[in-house]
């Protein structure tokens, strides 16, 4: 069984070399372990010094593309070399490397499809209050969105992935891939467990989250964006029943007025005509859920096709 360690890199020289020579070579139930560096167009030595360290393949962007795009390329990479197991991790020392063999022992035991090395956000004295808040936040909304029973660490890069749950996860954000793979998961059946892992500390400074404010904002739009994408019945017969109700409560106003004849309903034709337009449109909003759910049938026929395609090339 092979294990490939995925290392999306970007100007990464100070650590790069750390990252790859703590990778274990050896590891019980995995008779083969490589190293890929997809580097994203770095313009410092993260190349160089990725090979020096013993990485056995290295791929480079012409330029840099970002971290979805890297992630994804990386994996499709590792597809490519014959991974059957591909753990991700970042190129920054944030993670625990030798931890590796904890990370996949549910795999190899057979219980997941993915599973997450939880960094114990509670545990890090080191990250900022504000850091750390957002994080425990964002991590119990997202486990609770896609219907997860334990509160999973949502951001954590630190992932191992079988071959299946590979093939299945196709990236479309842009921004990170964090919460969308974790979103495709539950869509395709996957199991998703985690394995408690605790985080470095950075020295440098994230070139992810530039803002705080405005990785937020980004990151709450890809979920709602992706999630609405994959549970769309879901998502717009919610944001429906928001617009009747406040409609249906004007109709009852208006009927209670009339019945009791109190002013015989004059002076509260106004609500009715927001009423009804309300009505209108949230009828309008639920009929949209309904034909986007028939369209998310064809779409995963569309992906049941590629993930058939990517099997059959990559066994050939």
């Amino acid at each position: 069984m092979r294990l490939i360690v995925t290392i999306p890199a970007y100007n990464e020289e100070e650590n790069i070399e750390a990252v790859i020579k703590e990778i274990p070579r050896v590891i019980s139930g995995i008779t083969d372990v490589k190293v890929l560096v997809l580097d994203d167009g770095s313009r410092d030595r993260t190349v160089e010094l990725a090979k020096t360290a013993g990485a056995d393949y290295v791929i480079s962007h012409k330029q840099n593309k970002g971290l979805a795009a890297t992630f994804q390329d990386a994996m499709a990479a590792a597809l490519e070399r014959g991974a059957d197991i591909v753990v991700n991790t970042d190129g920054d020392n944030h993670y625990n490397q030798s931890r590796i063999p904890d990370l996949i022992r549910p795999i190899l035991d057979q219980r997941a499809d993915i599973v997450i090395g939880d960094r114990e956000i509670r545990k890090l004295e080191y990250m900022p209050a504000a850091n750390k808040y957002l994080n425990l936040m964002g991590s119990y909304f997202v486990s609770r969105l896609i219907g997860v029973k334990k509160t999973l660490d949502v951001s954590s890069g630190f992932r191992a992935y079988t071959r299946e749950a590979v093939m299945r996860i196709s990236i479309l954000s842009r921004h990170t891939y964090t919460h969308e793979t974790l979103i495709q998961a539950v869509d395709n059946n996957l199991i998703v467990t985690s394995v408690p892992i605790m985080a470095r500390k950075v020295t440098r400074k994230s070139r992810l989250i530039k803002s705080i404010p405005k990785h937020l904002a980004r990151s709450i739009f890809v979920i709602l964006r992706v999630f609405t994408v994959y549970k769309p019945l879901r998502v717009l017969s919610f944001i429906g029943s928001l617009i009747i109700i406040p409609g249906i409560i004007l109709v009852i106003r208006f009927l209670y007025y009339f019945i009791h004849d109190i002013r015989g309903g004059d002076g509260h034709i106004q609500s009715l005509i927001i009423a009804a337009i309300l009505i209108l449109v949230g009828f309008q909003v639920l009929v949209l859920a309904l034909i986007a759910s028939a369209i998310g049938w064809n779409r995963k026929t569309l992906e049941e096709i590629l993930y058939r395609s990517k099997k059959n090339t990559l066994q050939k």
